[in-house]
């Protein structure tokens, strides 16, 4: 028979373990479908648990994916599209069915943990959306009480330009547009249902933005010598990652809910990019991963300066490079995985592999920023249907663009749709960029640092 003593530690030891079971250290992964050419929900499954994630986040309810995941120790995170968070704030019998046909069927032999209502919904959606997050999350957690699944926690994502301010970490404020009206029942939320603050923290944006004042090694969690302390605070940092995550905790503080839980919904760093995107490459991507995972995973917990000792669940984004993600190049180079499912660099969510055991990574050769001209030209191999049609677009935007490529003109020749493409789009960016247009053109459109003038046709360039 077990002494008192012993009894004690027993109990003691049990409710440690079933804490640290509900919010534990491990590290999951992204998986985002917007690509024409990955691999079946099968295939990507046997991927992701290879990889050693012990849990995964999906950006909707797709039931493919759920039913692959069945049988699986994977922790699941699904969510509501931002499109219909408008009826279902309004609408309960909404919810109810959207949950009894997109989690019922599917709960319990897939574990599905946690589910967020949109994604970034601040940050990219239409503004009359915002004000409807929080009833849609109290409608849907409503409709899990309904059908007994109390196990489910429901959140939303949020990005970092939720913030007014985020510098210093202590000075971290919510915007004042969306503070009292919707961040703060937000956090009341979250609080009472004891869920999670979903957080985007992306290190890469702010160097690449500011990589004259951001040293590289800090954003990537490389730096044993740079550190910054927080003049009102007196916390002292080592990494971007933390100042960031800090920003956000001092943020929820000022509006009374000093303890909020975190959990890191998305984080990376991108393979590759445009010429014009600074250190988007496979040795920092693979730096950051692996640095992030270990502090991530590391026992005990570490935390944040603000929080230290605090576990912070997360999933590392993405599983896939994703060909049909839009914008700049690094959107689609976020992948751990190539869409054929080999490694673009050798990573182990768990955080048990020594980086010693990888192979070696390949030199960065973009770490400063580009300095020349770059023309935006037409694509290989894409579909002259939507080439032409992109074409009138770019034509189209005024600011005579497309006045060299018309008959007669010193453009014009060679008559043909790529030529005339390619003028349209260096001269559509060319004048654009600025304004925030970007060499895309739905997949239709690359950039060079070679010259494509020809002849008397000198093309217009951007100049970094």
């Amino acid at each position: 028979m077990l002494n008192m003593g012993l009894l004690s530690l027993y109990f003691l030891f049990l409710l440690l373990s079933i804490s640290s079971g509900e919010i534990s250290s491990q590290v999951g992964i992204n998986y985002g479908q917007l690509g024409d050419n990955l691999p079946s929900p099968k295939q990507s499954v046997k991927l992701i648990q290879s990889l050693g994630a012990k849990r995964v986040k999906i950006y909707d309810a797709n039931p493919d994916i759920l039913n692959a995941l069945k049988d699986t120790d994977l922790q699941v995170s699904i969510m509501v599209p931002n499109e219909i968070i408008t009826n279902i704030s309004t609408n309960q019998k909404l919810a109810d069915s959207w949950v009894e046909s997109n989690v019922v069927p599917f709960y319990s032999k897939t574990k599905i943990r946690y589910l967020l209502v949109g994604n970034e919904v601040i940050s990219s959606s239409p503004k009359e959306i915002w004000y409807n997050i929080v009833p849609a999350m109290r409608k849907i957690k409503n409709s899990l009480k309904t059908y007994g699944l109390n196990k489910i926690e429901v959140g939303t994502s949020m990005a970092m330009d939720v913030l007014e301010s985020s510098f210093p970490p202590s000075n971290g404020t919510f915007r004042s547009d969306i503070a009292d009206p919707i961040v703060k029942p937000m956090l009341q939320f979250l609080n009472r249902t004891k869920s999670f603050y979903f957080l985007d923290v992306y290190p890469y944006f702010p160097w690449s933005m500011d990589p004259k004042n951001i040293n590289l090694d800090y954003a990537l969690f490389e730096s044993r010598t740079i550190k910054y302390t927080d003049p009102v605070s007196n916390l002292t940092y080592t990494n971007l990652f933390d100042q960031m995550v800090d920003s956000v905790v001092f943020a929820m503080k000022k509006l009374g809910h000093p303890d909020v839980r975190i959990w890191i919904a998305e984080t990376g760093w991108p393979n590759v990019g445009d010429i014009d995107q600074i250190g988007a490459n496979i040795y920092n991507a693979a730096t950051y991963n692996r640095n992030v995972i270990k502090k991530l995973t590391a026992k005990p917990a570490i935390g944040t300066p603000a929080r230290p000792g605090w576990v912070l669940p997360s999933f590392i984004f993405a599983l896939y490079n994703e060909n049909q993600k839009p914008g700049p190049g690094t959107e689609r180079h976020f992948g751990l995985l190539y869409p054929n499912g080999s490694n673009v660099y050798g990573i182990d969510l768990s955080g048990e592999t020594p980086d010693s055991d990888f192979e070696p990574l390949p030199k960065p050769d973009n770490n400063e920023p580009y300095k020349g001209k770059i023309w935006c030209v037409a694509a290989r191999g894409v579909n002259a249907s939507e080439l032409g049609s992109a074409l009138s677009y770019a034509c189209s935007q005024g600011n005579k663009t497309c006045d060299p490529i018309q008959p007669g003109k010193e453009c014009f020749k060679p008559d043909s749709l790529a030529w005339h493409a390619s003028y349209a789009f260096s001269s559509y960016w060319s004048q654009l960029k600025t304004a925030g247009a970007t060499c895309y053109f739905n997949g239709l459109a690359t950039q060079t640092a070679k010259n494509p003038s020809f002849g008397h046709c000198k093309f217009p360039s951007v100049t970094l």
